[in-house]
């Protein structure tokens, strides 16, 4: 699909059929996310993939997100709580390794990171983080719908939950935003057949001359 036509085909899916997502196409869009901009490059968020329905049937239940259950994936996006200057100091280090650079030809770098990370608060630090994972999100959005799978971006879940399941408070992590990937049930999904609806682009986008 062209990128457009995929982004017109493309609906937050309410109901969800049994058909899965082939693992290709759950990495390709994973890796895709991986790809995302990011704030200095640091990726201070991670994403779980999670297709086992006994673990998504105790995460979702009591929910009004049924996608969380019903779709054939889910991912989490938990973001970082806080940024150190350990994290800051790994992340040269991996920067530098992959450049097949030294460490010490990157400390300009590595000080303006410093300088503007390490004076913030953890609420700052993971606000930011939690942006980052939105970028993302929005790269597995567009992902999906480049491969003809289905999505639904969900937020208002239970996050001490999600983060007490899955063990995230350990990983100095806690949930942002979710996906659920998957095929619609296009016989049941009232959504299927309505219009599009979204702003006209003359009155969306103001061009400054």
């Amino acid at each position: 699909m062209k990128l457009i036509e995929a982004l017109n085909w493309r609906y937050a899916t309410k109901k969800f059929s049994t058909k899965k997502v082939s693992n290709e196409k759950v990495h390709e869009i994973i890796e895709a996310i991986n790809l995302s901009a990011s704030s200095v490059g640091m990726q201070t968020y991670r994403v779980l993939v999670i297709e086992n329905q006994e673990l998504r049937k105790e995460l979702g239940k009591d929910s009004f997100n049924a996608q969380i259950i019903e779709a054939s994936h889910l991912l989490v996006f938990a973001a970082f709580e806080t940024v150190t200057e350990e994290m800051i100091d790994n992340y040269i280090q991996f920067v530098a390794n992959e450049r097949d650079m030294s460490v010490d030809d990157l400390v300009d770098f590595k000080t303006a990171i410093k300088g503007g990370i390490l004076h913030r608060t953890d609420e700052e630090h993971f606000t930011w983080s939690a942006k980052q994972a939105y970028i993302g999100l929005g790269t597995g959005l567009i992902a999906a719908a480049n491969l003809e799978v289905d999505s639904t971006p969900m937020e208002g879940f239970d996050t001490e939950k999600f983060d007490s399941i899955l063990g995230l408070k350990e990983k100095g992590l806690k949930s942002v935003v979710l996906l659920a990937l998957g095929y619609r049930d296009a016989e049941n999904d009232y959504m299927v057949n309505l219009k599009k609806v979204r702003l006209p682009l003359s009155e969306f986008a103001i061009e400054i001359s």
